[in-house]
């Protein structure tokens, strides 16, 4: 049979350097490489984009207005595409009022079924939707929960309004809205809360607004005083705080006091939707079982006018079992799952697609994923080509690599470095090759039998958050432990729940993504760039500001942006370089400072190598140490982090942490987009911050960081109410011999090659 490809001729986008390939269609193929070789630059940024700029460029200039808008990417032919479905490790949100349910539909196919044969009839499938008003609990709007403020943590009774009672930040001592509560006129200002009336205390927490009249700037102002409390739930509760920014969410954290609501004890619909059953259930009932009990009471259910909804019901449920999230519940808020989850739980939807001939995309899908599982993700992907379809993957896992039907390594190094084809062909053949790739995989690091010996304990006790069953445990002090087990056993209940609340003063280093965009950079982000800045400054005795391309220095013809768009309406933005600042950002006398014999482009067009070479100053030297210690040398300075791979960007968060002080670190699946070679210098950092005594607890499925740690602590046995235990508890070498662990037959089968 004719053998179609997708042609890709003269691709430079990014780092490729005029890359040419043929990609085998219906088949799986599979890219490979170091963090930054360029493999996401391939896939994504020209193979996908191009292919949903085609599909875009059939609708209307209307339709398309509404549409993302996709550049072409930099190539001479993209040839032989199909539509593409991109299935990317964005986690995803969604706030309160998303769920599992909702975002694979599965609850509207659930809402249909209640509506058919539920017992009393209610209504429609809205009257059990809880973001309908028809169906919501009016007492807490759909959400479940009544959010309140805690008193206790929000004023200070002790003190008085001008020696700060309010501890909330906004009303601190000579802010905005202190000044409005203090120039009000309605409180004794020096009095102590402690000593208010019932009266005065109702004012000061939910007064109603009233005008108050005061002095700015030597004029007469108008301003208006509103409760404190009643101020506090418009901004931030009414309007949900888990839509708002990671910095805001975690100002306001503190404050809040959380509860199931009363009226609908957490079901988050009305009491009319509550009282109608199928078999002594209603619909909040099977939202909160677990998919593998709520797949067992479908599969019990027989009724002939709800016949194909059952069957539509107990397929999807199915594909949630069988890519591994059988421990999730359809009531699960979408924002508490994990990247792999995310990742996953975005992959069901497309799982009931009849449409063949497809080019599906995936990256990374095996995050998240403990060894055990990985060959679930293997036979969907040999799924989703067997039904014709076209099957590309970036991936690093060896176990995902080896389903290829064609693999190619992308290479040979990061950044301006890598950017070419260096092999392309079979799983056996790449073993064979030379590329970094292959003599990775072709080595086998040994487990570790000489471990550092523990300072001390740090406690875990009666832990019961979430699946936890009432777990006592002791993290080891001055070693490096690796938490592990299958996904939704507990390992992150356990240690960034359980074990923070009682170590708050642990440096996390977390899955959430980093803020990229062509504005942030290396040295914005790891705050290099303010001490640069500072730099620049005293040379020249000038002001900081001059040297930001966000701020003063900015080049006015594109806004510090070094390029300038031109909107052509529904035919989409044509970037083009600045004509005025040429790309350098910065006002030309900006550009006449200098420090060293450099202006401030110089600098950030300089890699992290060099700026090492260049800088003398010590608070630099540490942040760029950091970057380089994470193996991000060839980066420049001022590459926008959008440009960046996810690998890259997680090192970058990695590094931005290495440089505080601190004696805990915690990290959630550090290695979450990293080549092999790239997992060796992460171990390497490992060690070091162990070697100087710090206590790192990392929670992570890859074999080459479980063998190398000091202890381990494997949770399970399986995923949410069968998991939540200690499995085990050791060192590597006694893993081995712990036949009830799974997690020790992969490695056992990793080590000796069982």
């Amino acid at each position: 049979m004719f053998q179609e490809y997708i042609e890709i001729r003269g691709a430079r986008e990014n780092n490729l350097n005029n890359v040419s390939l043929r990609i085998p269609k219906r088949k799986i193929t599979i890219f490979t490489g170091v963090s930054g070789s360029g493999k996401s630059s391939i896939v994504f940024d020209t193979i996908a984009s191009e292919a949903q700029r085609l599909l875009h460029e059939n609708f209307s200039l209307f339709i398309r207005s509404f549409l993302p808008r996709y550049a072409q990417p930099d190539a001479d032919a993209i040839e032989n595409l199909s539509m593409a479905i991109v299935v990317d490790q964005k986690r995803l949100g969604g706030g309160a009022h998303s769920t599992v349910g909702t975002v694979t539909d599965i609850y509207s196919v659930l809402r249909l079924l209640f509506s058919r044969i539920g017992q009393p009839y209610v209504g429609h499938t809205n009257v059990f939707s809880f973001n309908d008003p028809q169906g919501m609990c009016p007492s807490c709007n759909g959400v479940g929960r009544q959010i309140g403020v805690n008193l206790d943590v929000f004023l200070d009774f002790s003190k008085s309004l001008n020696e700060g009672a309010i501890r909330f930040p906004d009303y601190e001592v000579g802010k905005w809205d202190w000044a409005i509560c203090t120039q009000s006129g309605l409180f004794d200002n020096d009095k102590k809360l402690a000593d208010y009336t019932e009266a005065e205390l109702t004012q000061l927490l939910y007064g109603k607004p009233y005008k108050v009249k005061t002095q700015v700037a030597g004029k007469p102002f108008n301003l208006t005083f509103e409760g404190i409390i009643d101020k506090f739930t418009r901004k931030f509760i009414t309007r949900d705080v888990t839509t708002m920014s990671e910095r805001t969410q975690r100002m306001v954290e503190p404050y809040l006091a959380y509860g199931a609501c009363p009226l609908c004890k957490g079901s988050r619909l009305s009491q009319a939707a509550l009282s109608c059953k199928i078999n002594g259930y209603n619909i909040a009932d099977l939202s909160r079982m677990e998919v593998a009990s709520l797949l067992e009471v479908i599969r019990t259910l027989e009724d002939v006018a709800a016949a194909p909804v059952l069957a539509v019901l107990t397929q999807r449920l199915q594909h949630l079992v069988d890519i591994g999230l059988e421990y999730l519940t359809l009531d699960r808020p979408t924002d508490t799952l994990s990247g792999g989850e995310s990742q996953r739980v975005k992959i069901v939807k497309h799982l009931s697609s009849s449409l063949v001939d497809v080019m599906y995309i995936f990256d990374e899908p095996s995050i998240g994923l403990h060894p055990r599982d990985v060959h679930r993700l293997n036979e969907l992907l040999q799924r989703l080509r067997d039904k014709g379809n076209t099957v590309i993957v970036v991936e690093h896992d060896p176990d995902v690599i080896q389903v290829a039907d064609h693999i190619v390594d992308v290479g040979p190094y990061a950044g301006k470095r890598g950017g070419q084809i260096v092999y392309e062909g079979s799983f056996a053949g790449l073993l064979h090759s030379d590329t970094l790739t292959a003599q990775h995989m072709r080595q086998s690091l040994p487990i570790k039998e000489n471990v550092r010996t523990a300072k001390g304990k740090l406690p875990i006790t009666n832990a019961k958050i979430n699946n936890l069953q009432n777990v006592s445990v002791a993290v080891p002090v001055g070693v490096l432990t690796v938490v592990t087990g299958v996904a939704g056993s507990g390992k992150s209940s356990l240690i960034l729940q359980a074990f923070l609340q009682q170590h708050p003063q642990a440096i996390v280093i977390d899955q959430q993504p980093i803020g990229t965009s062509t504005r942030s950079n290396p040295a914005t982000y790891t705050g290099i760039l303010d001490d640069i800045r500072k730099a620049f400054a005293t040379a020249n005795n000038v002001s900081a500001s001059l040297f930001s391309f966000n701020s003063e220095g900015a080049c006015e013809n594109c806004q510090g942006l070094g390029v300038v768009y031109t909107d052509l309406a529904a035919l989409g933005e044509i970037k083009s370089p600045c004509e005025v600042c040429e790309g350098k950002r910065f006002k030309d006398e900006v550009l006449d400072y200098r420090l060293n014999g450099k202006s401030i482009t110089d600098v950030l067009a300089m890699t992290v190598q060099q700026a090492l070479d260049y800088f003398n100053i010590k608070k630099i030297l540490s942040k760029l140490q950091a970057m380089s210690d994470v193996g991000l040398d060839y980066l420049t300075l001022g590459q926008p982090l959008s440009t960046l791979s996810g690998g890259e960007c997680q090192r970058i968060k990695l590094a931005s942490e290495l440089h505080k002080q601190g004696s805990i670190y915690v990290m959630d699946e550090p290695t979450t987009g990293l080549h092999k070679s790239d997992i060796r210098k992460l171990l390497a950092i490992l060690d070091h911050l162990a070697n100087a005594g710090n206590t790192v607890v990392v929670i992570e499925h890859n074999l080459d960081i479980i063998r190398n740690a000091d202890w381990i602590i494997d949770m399970g046995p399986e995923g949410g109410t069968r998991g939540g235990r200690v499995m085990f508890e050791g060192t590597p070498q006694q893993l081995l011999s712990a036949k009830h662990s799974i997690t020790s037959a992969y490695l056992e089968e990793r080590v000796y090659g069982a």
